[in-house]
């Protein structure tokens, strides 16, 4: 990709701060001869979503790899991790055949298998989410296409899809939380990641044929998220996501008259040839190779129902346009900046844990054969804490992953000492409206597992617009709901932010590595009914 207008910049001296020429020039290129939205639309509406270990997500790599070393970035890499099966969809018709014709809105649910050509039968609901529910359908089942959801009624909005961030809203994430840690409930959640194997194996004895779920938002949308994809664990029947109205039509045809015949053809296939997934990696060398490294990174991989831009083609975007702005303007920074692309973000963070386990800190305890769910709610858990020989390497790690609104500021992640300097960082870009660095955590993505070993790693506040609301992981997501200025505003402080980091005389307080916490109540009492 050409490089145009490119800009080059004074380079500070090893340890001295960015000046302000570096800030201006970041800035000019990040505004001025932006490629951040040709970057997002060529990973969008060319590429297309990227589902871990997908053949879309392996041509996805080898696009970003060519773009890092077409930009001139050094150490470009694939990283390795076991993962699992890769799949894909290739076409999908869902249609109510009787009482009346009428075509479904509906997504195979991903790493279910195909029908293996149209299949047509009658449907039962039959709401199950414990295995105690499953007695209730015994014997009632066979030849059937199973709908395993409670349909429930409409559900309206109560709050503006579509919003900005105003004073009140720092000032409530802007207070520090105590950790609460809670063995039993952590074991609850690990008990329920199993569900979908029992609920598959319970189908398949009864003699379903298929199943189907609800879509969890109104609007005709879907989203199809599944996650049986390592080895060995496939489930044995087709399952389907039908959007919300279609699924509720649905029931009251069923409560009504006549069960409804749904014909289900769910084309999709599985791809065996390679069950490792890979992070993608490049490089700004620093200047002082005992100085360590700061990091950008945003998660590569995303769902298949749309095509993956606010999660996260978005974040993916900002960290390549970061790396393209640094580099075209030549900077030869104290410290390596490094920026990673995760994979397997969506299966539990598997791309960032696979990096914390090889190059920064270990847990005890197996991570072989365990999905990521369980991988998610069980790894941060375990003690003790090991630090690697490179633990203190890493000197800050900043992430995007909260759709393509602007960046207001960085969470701190309760860590109150790292504040002043998140804030000195930021101060350049406090006019674009991304000054505030609050106390409150934010988790469920790629910084959650650097924070648990004690790194400081870091996400930043985002605009909501429309993320939770309408394109998160839905079949919305796509192009037009990304918002150019915005990702270009991002672009700047990523790699404003990088910049000063990386050259800083100052690196970010530490806590100390981990230790097993005390229960936060001591005297509560287990309930037996969660």
């Amino acid at each position: 990709m050409a490089m145009a207008g490119a800009a080059f910049v004074a380079v500070p001296a090893a340890g001295q701060k960015a000046d302000d020429a570096d800030t201006n020039a970041i800035i000019d290129q990040g505004f001025n001869h932006s490629q951040v939205m040709r970057i997002a639309q060529e990973m969008t509406d060319g590429l297309g979503p990227r589902l871990t270990n997908s053949p879309a997500m392996r041509r996805a790599e080898q696009w970003a790899i060519d773009r890092f070393a077409g930009w001139g970035l050094a150490n470009v890499r694939r990283e390795g991790f076991e993962f699992g099966r890769g799949w894909e969809i290739l076409s999908v018709d869902v249609r109510m055949t009787a009482p009346r014709p009428l075509a479904l809105t509906a997504i195979p649910i991903a790493w279910t298998p195909s029908t293996g050509g149209a299949i047509t039968a009658p449907i039962v609901v039959a709401p199950m989410s414990k295995e105690e529910h499953f007695a209730e359908w015994k014997g009632k089942l066979a030849g059937k296409i199973v709908l395993v959801t409670l349909p429930g009624t409409g559900d309206e909005p109560e709050k503006a899809p579509f919003r900005r961030l105003g004073g009140e809203d720092f000032e409530k994430l802007d207070a520090y939380r105590q950790p609460k840690y809670d063995p039993d409930a952590i074991n609850k959640r690990l008990e329920r990641v199993s569900f979908a194997e029992k609920l598959d194996a319970f189908l398949k004895a009864e003699g379903a044929v298929a199943w189907v779920r609800q879509s969890y938002r109104d609007g005709k949308l879907v989203h199809g998220e599944g996650y049986n994809y390592r080895v060995g664990h496939t489930l044995s029947l087709p399952g389907v996501e039908l959007a919300a109205e279609d699924y509720r039509r649905l029931a009251r045809l069923a409560k009504s008259g006549p069960a409804p015949q749904l014909s289900i053809d769910s084309n999709v296939r599985f791809d065996d040839s390679d069950t490792k997934a890979y992070n993608i990696i490049a490089d700004i060398p620093g200047s002082d190779p005992k100085a360590g490294y700061v990091m950008a990174g945003a998660h590569f991989d995303s769902w298949v129902a749309g095509d993956g831009a606010t999660d996260n083609a978005a974040g993916s975007a900002v960290v390549m346009e970061a790396a393209r702005i640094l580099k075209t303007l030549g900077v030869r920074p104290k410290r390596t900046i490094r920026f990673v692309l995760w994979t397997g973000e969506e299966q539990g963070l598997l791309g960032s844990l696979a990096y914390v386990d090889k190059h920064l800190a270990t847990r005890p305890g197996p991570t072989e054969g365990e999905d990521g769910n369980a991988l998610y709610y069980g790894w941060p858990n375990r003690y003790p804490v090991t630090p690697r020989p490179g633990y203190g390497d890493l000197k800050a790690y900043f992430n995007m992953d909260n759709g393509s609104g602007k960046l207001r500021g960085v969470y701190a992640e309760g860590n109150v000492a790292a504040v002043p300097l998140l804030q000195a960082w930021l101060a350049p870009f406090a006019s674009m409206g991304a000054g505030k660095v609050v106390a409150a955590p934010t988790g469920g993505t790629d910084h959650v597992y650097m924070q648990s070993v004690g790194v400081p790693g870091f996400q930043f506040i985002q605009d909501p617009l429309d993320y939770g609301s309408r394109t998160h992981h839905s079949s919305a997501d796509t192009f037009d709901h990304l918002k150019a200025d915005d990702l270009r505003q991002a672009s700047v402080v990523m790699a404003g932010m990088l910049l000063a980091s990386a050259n800083s005389d100052k690196t970010l307080p530490r806590f100390p590595v981990p230790s097993q916490p005390a229960p936060y109540d001591p005297f509560q009492y287990k309930d037996p009914d969660q």
